[in-house]
């Protein structure tokens, strides 16, 4: 038996189509929108100020292609399909131009935090693009919702990771550049394959309802997405585990300094530093205050309290003291424990 569709909600879905291949047009306006979103977010990755990275997304125009593309998918419309993955080349194509040129202006400018933070995708970026993309496609077929704040979130995800791309290649960070490169390519996947799936779940797919093989022929319309996130998804999950094994150790050394030279008599840990540039080592920099400085014995009998590394990585402590005197009208509050003398019990402390 088959059900008719209303004919309002026909028409709504007509309507939601042609906005979304609006959307997904070249046009100058298109560009020139995209070009002030990088020129925004470069210099506010420069100024290491997420305020005015967050600005960025207010005016880029990249979720336009995203959802018409993965209309196209769900429709099986290979003509919008192309328009889409033009006009969304051509918008990336102008945000890395724009922060290339814009890195190379201000090299003397250090790499900020918030560019840096860039360069690692993981897990936990993978599911933030794929509920953004859920977001933006329910967002744009819903006359509730309004499409403007979920195209910020989306803009978000995608502008200030492709200004970091330009910003690096200008530095000759080519590493750093195909890590934020990563998180484009991982945020642009996602975000269409998400969408895909809402919008066919609502009931836009022309083409296979009517083959009746809807969900087969979405799974093919949709196989390089499925397979990519797949192996990101195992990629990132394995990489995610080593990170959070990496950081479980490094609090757990700092827990340990932090015990261990507490108990030396006015002596305090400062600051600890993991050092991984040597392949197979690492570096445990500790900062330590104190009236006096440890003994290489006993730097050796600390090292070997501390924690193993994930990989049993070889371990070496390098501490770094700085001798330091607390003195009052009574004298120095510690003197040396070797001889005997502990803290003085002075009245005027």
């Amino acid at each position: 038996m088959t059900i008719a569709v209303p004919v309002s909600q026909s028409q709504h879905r007509d309507t939601v189509r042609e906005n979304i291949r609006n959307g997904a047009v070249l046009s100058r306006a298109y560009l020139l929108m995209n070009v002030l979103a990088a020129t925004i977010a470069s210099y506010g990755l420069f100024a290491n100020s997420p305020a005015v990275v967050i600005s960025a997304m207010i005016v880029a125009m990249l979720l336009g292609p995203i959802v018409g593309g993965s209309l196209a998918l769900v429709d099986i419309d290979m003509k919008l399909l192309l328009k889409s993955l033009t006009s969304l080349f051509a918008g990336i194509i102008g945000v890395l131009v724009t922060a290339l040129i814009i890195g190379t202006i201000h090299k003397d400018i250090p790499i900020t935090n918030e560019i840096m933070t860039r360069t690692a995708p993981n897990l936990l970026d993978l599911m933030v693009a794929l509920a953004g993309g859920a977001a933006v496609a329910y967002a744009t077929v819903s006359p509730r919702l309004s499409v403007a704040f979920i195209g910020v979130a989306i803009a978000t995800a995608l502008v200030p990771p492709l200004a970091a791309v330009g910003i690096l290649f200008a530095r000759g960070e080519v590493h750093l550049a195909f890590g934020a490169l990563l998180l484009t390519f991982i945020n642009l996947v996602a975000i269409q394959f998400a969408s895909s799936v809402v919008l066919w779940l609502i009931g836009f797919r022309r083409i296979s309802r009517t083959s009746g093989l809807s969900l087969l022929t979405f799974a093919k319309g949709n196989a390089v997405s499925i397979v990519i996130l797949l192996a990101l998804a195992v990629m990132f999950t394995t990489s995610l585990q080593r990170a959070i094994a990496m950081q479980l150790y490094e609090a757990s050394t700092r827990f340990t300094l932090q015990k261990e030279i507490k108990s030396s008599l006015g002596s305090h840990l400062v600051e600890v530093r993991f050092d991984k540039t040597l392949p197979g080592k690492n570096i445990v920099r500790a900062v330590v205050r104190g009236p006096h400085p440890p003994s290489a014995a006993q730097v050796l009998a600390l090292e070997a309290k501390l924690p193993i590394a994930p990989g049993r990585i070889i371990v070496r402590l390098r501490i770094r003291f700085v001798q330091t005197a607390i003195i009052n009208r009574d004298g120095p509050l510690y003197e040396d424990v070797e001889y005997g003398t502990t803290e003085i019990q002075g009245a005027g402390r």
